[in-house]
């Protein structure tokens, strides 16, 4: 096995652990959780479908024919997370000191490093998604 593979994998099962143990937040609908998608205005169908993403995107990093999909759901999902951190919430939440951004910051850089080592699957899959031709990066 060679070191781009080991060091994908480590990327991959960073990323979907710390998606997962998200989920116990969202799906219990917890206070702290209940309280963040309510700043946001989406309470509780933001909270219950962006942990559903979540989910599919963790499975998907950790099935080796879908690991690009799944690493394009969660750069989306985190960027979609960072935002409002920057914009409404604010980079620390609930006392946190910053742990729920730093989190998402991780799986972002996670899931772009995992398309960066699988690149030519990536620009597949992408010109297969729009149906046309972009050029490699």
């Amino acid at each position: 096995m060679n070191l781009k593979i080991i060091f994908s994998w480590l990327l991959q099962i960073a990323a979907a652990v710390i998606l997962l143990q998200t989920l116990y937040f969202k799906f219990t609908a917890q206070p702290e959780s209940v309280e963040l998608f309510t700043k946001l205005g989406i309470e509780p169908w933001g909270r219950i479908g962006t942990g559903i993403v979540e989910l599919i995107a963790s499975i998907l990093l950790l099935v080796p024919p879908t690991v690009i999909i799944g690493a394009l759901l969660g750069t989306g999902l985190m960027a979609g997370a960072i935002t409002p951190h920057l914009l409404v919430i604010g980079i620390e939440s609930q006392g946190d000191g910053g742990r729920l951004f730093m989190l998402a910051i991780i799986v972002f850089v996670c899931c772009l490093v995992i398309l960066l080592l699988h690149k030519q699957q990536a620009i597949t899959i992408i010109n297969k998604f729009f149906n046309r031709s972009i050029a490699t990066i």
